[in-house]
């Protein structure tokens, strides 16, 4: 009610509705809205993030009963306004959910071409890959980038030498026989993951890869 009723959810709180993963948890407590720029991006209302910006209407969607940006348009708000980190994982997570595609994403960022932090939304959206598989992937993708590490391949199947399946792992350069994972301390809450990685990783010698 006190900011008018054209505003929409967006940003953070447009991710979070969609299921779109963030790096850094919003909180529960404050909001973000977007609406028409005839009102003040900057009025400061507590607990509430104000932006104002055109939202065409196939930008906009209900969702829950709430009009809320779609989740292509959020991935855009997003990548111009986060760090880049952030911004790769919320693409990378969009794009794997099926919640956006590559060529929506290409129609969003020409409809907003003049914004700000739009060139660093179309590097990151170049980055984005689908393949990788959670939060953590992302952000190693990104640290491999910075160090000049040649790109990775994602999601790689892993075999011995007469063909028989080893394993998917994260990450493979496979010129180079190297492999990398990404994993959190979740995966190995349960014994049966540790055990069955270990012995996956006594066997990948045999594929030739330390």
């Amino acid at each position: 009610a006190c900011v008018g009723r054209h505003a929409v959810a967006s940003h953070q709180s447009a991710a979070v509705l969609h299921g779109i993963d963030l790096l850094r948890d919003p909180g529960g407590d404050a909001v973000w809205l977007t609406r028409p720029p005839t009102r003040k991006s900057g009025e400061h209302l507590e607990g509430i993030h104000l932006h104002a910006a055109r939202l065409p209407e196939q930008h906009v969607r209900t969702l829950y009963g709430v009009p809320v940006t779609t989740a292509t348009r959020t991935v855009v708000d997003l990548v111009r306004t986060l760090t880049y980190m952030e911004g790769v994982v919320v693409v990378d997570c969009a794009l794997r959910l099926g919640k956006t595609t590559e060529l929506g994403l290409a129609d969003a960022l020409r409809a907003c071409a003049r914004w700000p932090g739009i060139d660093r939304a179309r590097r990151v959206v170049n980055f984005g890959n689908a393949d990788a598989g959670s939060v953590l992937e992302s952000c190693a993708r990104v640290v491999f980038a910075e160090a000049g590490l040649p790109a990775p391949v994602l999601q790689a199947a892993i075999a011995t030498p007469d063909a028989e399946f080893i394993a998917r792992v994260d990450f493979c350069w496979p010129t180079h026989r190297v492999i990398a994972e990404a994993d959190g301390m979740a995966k190995y809450d349960d014994p049966s993951r540790a055990r069955a990685q270990i012995m996956r990783d006594i066997r990948r010698p045999a594929a030739g890869c330390p």
